[in-house]
């Protein structure tokens, strides 16, 4: 539905999570009986998450930790862990900087150049762990490194940026623009390409080949792409938006694209809700930034945080709170929905009668602006439960 902004400009009305519900269906089913699992490419995984490529998040080590509990953590390959050998050191100041000088001795930190043996040793120390190795790049950068990556037994590449189009356009002739479709058909192991928040923009990169397709344009917690370009959508319509894309691209084609989720979500109530409104997965990164285990130590800052002349994100605090198989797997010891997260989509899926992912896709959604209020008020004035607040992704 079309509102008028002004006599000569109108647009649709948008939904992000809080804006919601999931209906529950007549239909409930045993928690043991619900199949999270999904697959991208040749590959399996037991759990539809996937490590966000930030250099808080995931390292080789958490990448380990992450496939060994059954999901998929992607390494930033333009981060720390290709510019430096001692990361964290430069993890360790990061973490020590005061919040007014921690973005200009961070752009100080990353002017370090990539090194291409970094790119190939860490690709390996995933690989060692037993892992599925999956790795992002910039569009800028990707036909630099990609074959290192390759070699050294890449297992997935994902093409990321704050907005990646199939179309780009240049008139620089030194910089010619990435032709995603010819690229993609190129390599042999399988594309994941983003973000996009549009049904036009998904469907176009779907075309190009690609294994899956990230949604998201500023709903993480640590990125101020929003307030510094005023781009985004909120997640659900984004979300159902692309979603949409990939049954029209499977009509043209008999392709299924996955769609993956990527930012805004703070807990497993965010994560049912970004499955039901059309995601395959969902990308998580301020959330497990928080993990005990988590390279970022207390924070979490975005792949553009540290741009050089114009930076889109910021560093925020995520104090450690539990160790990644209890934020992904459990048990939970508090009640604020941010941790045990995939038992609590298990438990969403049980509860509403979803077999699987699929199954779930077509679950019923409400607008529902009160979800978040209604009945809390003893829990917001006290600041328990759903009235502690919680870091998004």
């Amino acid at each position: 539905m079309e509102v008028e902004i002004g006599r000569g400009k109108k647009a649709r009305r948008a939904y992000g999570f809080d804006d919601v519900a999931i209906v529950p269906s007549r239909r409930t089913r045993d928690p043991d009986d619900v199949d999270i699992s999904w697959t991208l490419g040749p590959y399996r995984f037991d759990l539809p998450l996937l490590g966000a490529a930030l250099d808080a998040a995931v390292s080789p080590r958490t990448a380990g930790i992450i496939g060994k509990l059954g999901g998929l953590a992607v390494l930033h390959l333009e981060g720390i862990q290709t510019r430096y050998e001692d990361a964290d050191a430069q993890l360790e100041r990061i973490a020590s900087f005061p919040k007014e000088i921690a973005t200009r001795e961070m752009q100080k930190i990353y002017a370090e150049p990539i090194k291409p043996e970094l790119v190939a040793q860490r690709i390996r120390e995933i690989k060692e762990q037993g892992v599925v190795a999956a790795a992002a790049l910039t569009p800028q950068h990707v036909r630099k490194y990609y074959e290192v990556a390759l070699e050294a037994g890449l297992d997935i590449l994902a093409i990321q940026g704050t907005v990646v189009s199939a179309e780009h356009v240049s008139s620089d002739e030194s910089r010619p623009p990435l032709n995603l479709k010819e690229f993609i058909h190129e390599i042999s192991i399988p594309v994941v390409v983003g973000s996009c928040a549009s049904y036009d923009t998904g469907l176009h990169l779907m075309r190009t080949g690609a294994a899956g397709v990230l949604v998201g344009v500023g709903p993480g917690a640590i990125c101020t792409t929003r307030g510094v370009l005023g781009l985004g959508v909120p997640q659900a319509t984004a979300i159902a938006d692309v979603a949409a894309a990939r049954s029209q691209h499977m009509l043209e084609t008999g392709e299924y694209v996955r769609v993956i989720a990527d930012g805004g979500m703070r807990n497993g109530g965010d994560i049912s809700k970004a499955i039901a409104c059309g995601a395959d997965a969902v990308m998580l990164g301020s959330a497990l930034a928080k993990a005990e285990e988590a390279p970022g130590r207390g924070y979490s800052w975005g792949m553009s945080t540290f741009h050089p002349t114009l930076p889109r994100g910021t560093r925020v605090r995520t104090p450690p709170t539990a160790t990644l198989e209890e934020i992904i797997k459990g048990p939970a010891h508090e009640n604020d929905g941010t941790f045990n997260l995939m038992g609590a989509l298990q438990t969403s899926m049980a509860t509403t009668g979803y077999h699987d992912i699929a199954e779930f896709n077509r679950a019923e959604l409400m607008v529902a602006p009160a979800l978040q209020t209604e009945g809390k008020q003893l829990q917001r004035n006290q600041g328990v439960g759903m009235g502690a607040g919680g870091g998004g992704d």
